[in-house]
């Protein structure tokens, strides 16, 4: 582990720049205007999980919005991880309430202020950016999958379906949930 804290450690501000570019895109599943900044986040998210080590990762279409599905395989007889989380916000309305801009995230009093840092970009990208150390580190102990949606704010209402068509690529031992 102390491999992968000093990779931390060495790229913590190269994290808070991703993570801030991730969360100045408005993806509000919930407003069709955005429907372009869902795609694009989407594809953001998939370059990042490749970037971060990931053997291959998607842009999956469904009904609605795509779900990014990425892996790294490091041997097929070893146990998997299925770390699940959605790239998707709640709108900003009342705008009013907001005392900062909620698509220009800020650092005040130590923590991270935008739309998106705590429900679930945050904790998405948290788990993305461990899997990276782990995969710079070789200290990956395991198979990894990622599935990332675009519709949870609004019920997911793609995602059964998803997962119905593509179960067998989703098998894992155990599922992360990243929301929390």
């Amino acid at each position: 582990m102390e491999k992968v804290q000093k990779y931390i450690d060495e790229h913590k501000q190269q994290f808070l720049d991703e993570l801030f570019d991730l969360l100045r895109i408005p993806s509000i599943s919930a407003q069709s205007e955005h429907k372009g900044d869902m795609v694009k986040c989407a594809e953001w998210l998939a370059a990042a999980l490749v970037k971060s080590g990931a053997d291959r990762a998607e842009v999956m279409p469904t009904d609605g919005n795509p779900v990014v599905y990425a892996e790294k395989i490091i041997d097929p007889a070893a146990k998997t991880v299925l770390v699940y989380g959605h790239y998707d916000v709640m709108p900003v309305d009342p705008r009013a309430e907001w005392r900062t801009e909620p698509f220009e995230p800020v650092i005040k009093d130590g923590r991270i202020w935008g739309r998106g840092a705590d429900d679930d970009k945050g904790q998405l990208f948290m788990h993305a950016k461990a899997f990276e150390a782990m995969c710079a580190t070789d200290s990956l102990p395991c198979n990894v999958k990622f599935m990332l949606e675009g519709e949870e704010e609004i019920g997911s209402p793609s995602l059964y379906k998803f997962c119905e068509d593509y179960k067998d690529m989703l098998k894992a031992d155990i599922i992360l949930v990243s929301d929390t």
